[in-house]
């Protein structure tokens, strides 16, 4: 019997400082096939190249990936300044509008990093720049330097809300994890539920009140080491849980929310 299929959203990215491609982490294809037990496969995120109404029908689940570029600020109404970064528009015009859709059909997806930020935005949510410049905030970014293992090392804990989802998934209401992200929520949007925070406070840990499906997004990486990693097998587990509910049973099957 075939997998169920698991869209990773694409980023642009150029080979050599010339070649334009679409690509996906290794990480992120190897976490969907090896713990979530779906047929990984990368999306172009270019509205000139798919829609989301094609998206929708083809894939059971998405994976929201990192990415370099951030959301634009004007989709949550404010100005773009240098301290908001590389902006891609093409992305934002496919994954805004991904969001909202899964909401409302209780199609799964899982949020990571920058897809954690963009589910804040779908939903209304508002974003800081630049979290390392806020007070009392610590830096979150990727180290500059040291090996591809020293940047995605463990590096501050997550507290988590008791008895939220996340707690009765992992089993625990503080875990450890990585931190590879420059920006963060501001204001959260309507029905996002906050159930994770970084010891300064930043928001970590997200989903989507009242959804009928699994709406579960994280500021963290947890597509590195998924298949080892105590708390990122569990999510990748429950993500595919639920997207093979979804590939069975489609939008009449709410067990993908638990």
């Amino acid at each position: 019997m075939a997998r169920p299929i698991v869209g990773i959203i694409g980023n642009q990215h150029l080979i050599n400082d010339q070649y334009p491609t679409h690509a996906g982490g290794t990480m992120n294809s190897e976490a969907v096939s090896e713990v979530a037990g779906c047929l990984p496969m990368v999306i172009p995120s270019d509205p000139r190249l798919v829609t989301v109404e094609e998206l929708l029908e083809v894939c059971d689940g998405f994976v929201l990936t990192g990415g370099r570029p951030n959301v634009h600020p004007e989709e949550y109404g404010e100005e773009w300044t240098e301290a908001h970064g590389q902006p891609d528009r093409n992305r934002d015009a496919i994954t805004l509008p991904l969001v909202r859709a899964c909401v409302q059909r209780g199609q799964p997806f899982l949020g990571i990093c920058r897809g954690f930020q963009e589910v804040n935005v779908a939903m209304g949510g508002t974003l800081y720049p630049e979290i390392r410049d806020l007070p009392g905030r610590m830096n979150h970014r990727m180290p500059p330097d040291g090996t591809l293992e020293e940047k995605f090392a463990l590096r501050h804990k997550v507290s988590l809300t008791e008895g939220g989802v996340f707690h009765r998934l992992f089993g625990a209401t503080e875990v450890l994890t990585n931190t590879l992200h420059g920006q963060g929520i501001k204001t959260p949007g309507t029905r996002i539920v906050v159930e994770g925070h970084a010891p300064d406070g930043t928001p970590e840990a997200i989903h989507v009140r009242d959804a009928p499906g699994f709406t579960l997004s994280v500021q963290w990486h947890p597509e590195w080491n998924a298949a080892n990693d105590p708390v990122s097998r569990p999510l990748f587990a429950a993500f595919g849980r639920a997207v093979h509910a979804w590939a069975e049973n489609g939008p009449k099957d709410l067990r993908a929310a638990s």
